[in-house]
């Protein structure tokens, strides 16, 4: 459910988040949770060692006015969680297509936080998309699952770089249907 809007983006809740635009006050976790191996292993632009202001210029890229991806933190303080649980995000694609992007910080793995943040940014569909597009790494099933039960189909094997891996990845490409 949309509850408002912060830096040109529309804040979200869901049971036990709040979806909202990055801040700068969020760089701390991020350098925390970001610069985790078992988390930028599983990003395709995370890398790993997180280098000093990385975190930072991410934030600032995701409020830039010209961006071209629209980036939510994961705030899980409404249900007594941390400020910052994950991140999940919306690029713009051409034809009324996005691709959603995400991560859950490590303490959180296997606890639905994922699930919820997917189903509350479909529910939502900010970008008023047609398709929604999500790839994993092969050797995330978790991650898979998150998307096939947020209605996801399943589209293709493919590959693509990860920058903490230093090499190409075998991934499972997904779909959604919107409208």
């Amino acid at each position: 459910m949309a509850t408002g809007d912060l830096a040109g983006q529309a804040v979200f809740t869901a049971a036990r988040l709040t979806l909202r635009p990055l801040q700068l006050s969020d760089t701390a976790l991020l350098e925390l949770h970001a610069g985790d191996e078992r988390i930028a292993r599983m990003t395709t632009s995370i890398p790993h060692p997180l280098p000093p202001g990385a975190a930072a210029d991410f934030v600032e890229r995701s409020l830039a006015a010209g961006r071209s991806e629209d980036v939510w933190a994961m705030d899980g303080r409404s249900a007594g969680l941390p400020e910052l649980v994950g991140v999940i995000g919306l690029e713009r694609m051409e034809r009324g297509q996005s691709e959603l992007g995400y991560w859950v910080a490590r303490p959180f793995w296997n606890a639905g936080i994922a699930s919820e943040a997917v189903a509350s940014i479909i529910a939502a569909n900010p970008h008023s998309s047609r398709t929604l597009f999500a790839s994993v790494f092969q050797d995330n099933p978790a991650s898979a699952q998150v998307l096939a039960r947020a209605g996801f189909e399943y589209l293709s094997d493919a590959e693509t770089f990860s920058v903490a891996r230093g090499s190409i990845v075998a991934t499972w490409t997904y779909l959604r249907k919107l409208a």
